[in-house]
């Protein structure tokens, strides 16, 4: 039976050789002909555009761009370190790319997918941020410079945003369980996945409806102890990657 694969916050980049090669042989070893790899955003530490040349980006495509023409069927988010990600990256992996929320049927059941991001509504200065590096007028702008000044910029990004992260209370941080359920009740579902708050667990969240809803938070990557959520059609649990 046809699995789907769910993974978040991998975080490439060639500073992390390990958690790369790792990637690689997952994709290369895990989701057969016929199965879904859905990618919830964050895939790379920074994507600063799909005209990128380093190694990183073309070890990425490669291994996508197989695993796709043996059938495996790839959906992609973008996530606050890899909004840039466009057509032509889909093209050339043979993705898809997903809106913000997306519902699919998750082990028979109705399902909202989302980076993470937008659950973080107490963390003000991010949301802000965001809406920013949002607007497409923004990213037209960025697309357009040259690449050696894109990739200074997103090293500058990173810096910043882990001496912001240093200064706020990890509250703020998580998710507002007030805005989880106004996308549950918006998207008329009981079960949520998403990564971003590198806080993997499984979360009870109470509908006024009187029912309960499941928030399932996919871990971030790392070189060793890494796991994927998978749907093998009766179920969804973890499975340990290697």
């Amino acid at each position: 039976m046809a699995r789907q694969w769910f993974i978040s916050d991998v975080h490439l980049t060639l500073d992390c050789a390990e958690t790369l090669d790792l990637f690689e042989r997952f994709v290369a070893d895990h989701p057969a002909a016929d199965d879904r790899l859905f990618i919830l955003g964050d895939l790379f530490d920074a994507w600063i555009g799909d005209d990128d040349d380093s190694e990183l980006a073309q070890r990425v495509r490669a291994a996508l761009a197989r695993a796709s023409a043996r059938g495996v069927e790839i959906l992609m988010q973008h996530g606050n370190r890899d909004f840039l990600m466009g057509r032509r990256l889909m093209r050339d992996c043979g993705a898809r790319l997903l809106p913000d929320c997306h519902v699919t049927a998750v082990a028979g059941e109705p399902t909202l997918l989302m980076h993470g991001d937008l659950l973080c509504t107490d963390d003000v200065d991010y949301q802000r941020m965001r809406r920013r590096y949002r607007n497409p007028l923004v990213q037209w702008l960025l697309l357009r410079k040259p690449l050696a000044e894109r990739r200074r910029i997103a090293a500058d990004l990173r810096r910043r945003s882990g001496e912001a992260k240093t200064m706020k209370a990890d509250a703020i941080m998580d998710v507002n369980p007030d805005t989880v359920v106004r996308y549950l009740r918006r998207y008329r579902v009981h079960r949520l996945i998403h990564g971003h708050t590198h806080r993997p667990a499984v979360h009870r969240h109470p509908l006024p409806d009187g029912t309960d809803a499941v928030r399932i938070v996919l871990p971030e990557w790392h070189a060793t102890g890494t796991v994927a959520w998978v749907d093998d059609g009766s179920g969804l649990c973890e499975q340990a990657v290697v």
